[in-house]
């Protein structure tokens, strides 16, 4: 092989690299599916639905692709459509719940909103999602939720106080105190499940975890949870948006301190 050849193979493996680095850098990388559950009894769910993806959009420089699913009207025991297929978290990298269906007794059906974090799809959990499914035959629910509450205390501001000030969650927050509350009493804390932060109830003086991460089922799937949320003006605060947003961070495995806006 002359020199003339051999420049001319190597111009040709250039070219082709060249060609397919320009290829690869040209294809968008796919899109960061959240999906958003909500509806059900007593909650502002019409407006939280919006409050939800624009406050953690508003905070984050991930770009978020959302599907929000409302269904199930004011009720307490619906079965909502959506959960009737089996593949209902198929192709979503994080499911937000944030519905309230308490009177719900039926395993198979929780079973099956179950079965895809079991197998590894992230979570987030606010407020009544902590208080549905609670079927009497089993813990199942609350076993994915870490914590086990059936009953929350009357409405009143409190102070969401740090345990955890260092976890990927909480670094950077502060102590503040929510604009308004409903804190729900905490029956029992799976060994799964870290506090990250609690309140004090204004009705007995005891402190109850209202912000912690759960590693559930065999996979370890993570779990973000919080039950602070009743009110639209608390979920509008900053510091609850903030907190929100690096809970669904940390549960999607993402870098959260890279991904939230300045920081």
């Amino acid at each position: 092989m002359n020199t003339r050849q051999l420049t001319t193979l190597v111009l040709s493996a250039a070219i082709v690299s060249l060609a397919a680095t320009l290829q690869a850098a040209g294809k968008k990388p796919a899109p960061f599916k959240a999906l958003l559950i909500t509806g059900g009894c007593c909650h502002d769910y019409d407006t939280q639905k919006t409050i939800i993806p624009d406050g953690i959009d508003s905070m984050t420089k991930l770009d978020i692709e959302w599907t929000v699913v409302h269904q199930g009207g004011k009720t307490t025991n619906t079965k909502i459509p959506f959960h009737q297929n089996a593949d209902w978290a198929e192709g979503y990298d994080v499911v937000v719940h944030n519905e309230c269906f308490a009177a719900i007794n039926d395993e198979v059906f929780v079973e099956s909103i179950l079965k895809p974090h079991k197998a590894g799809t992230p979570a987030v959990l606010i407020h009544c999602a902590m208080h549905s499914y609670r079927t009497k035959a089993n813990d199942h629910w609350f076993e994915f939720c870490g914590m086990r509450s059936d009953r929350h205390g009357p409405h009143h501001a409190f102070e969401v106080e740090l345990v955890e000030p260092e976890h990927e969650i909480t670094n950077g927050l502060v102590n503040w105190t929510t604009p308004k509350g409903e804190l729900y009493f905490i029956a029992k804390t799976f060994p799964t499940a870290t506090t990250l932060a609690q309140g004090k109830s204004n009705k007995t003086d005891e402190m109850h975890p209202n912000i912690w991460v759960n590693a559930y089922g065999p996979n370890k799937t993570r779990v973000f949870g919080t039950t602070i949320g009743h009110h639209n003006e608390t979920m509008e605060d900053p510091n609850y948006l903030m907190m929100i947003t690096r809970g669904l961070l940390w549960a999607a495995g993402k870098p959260v301190d890279e991904l939230v806006k300045g920081e």
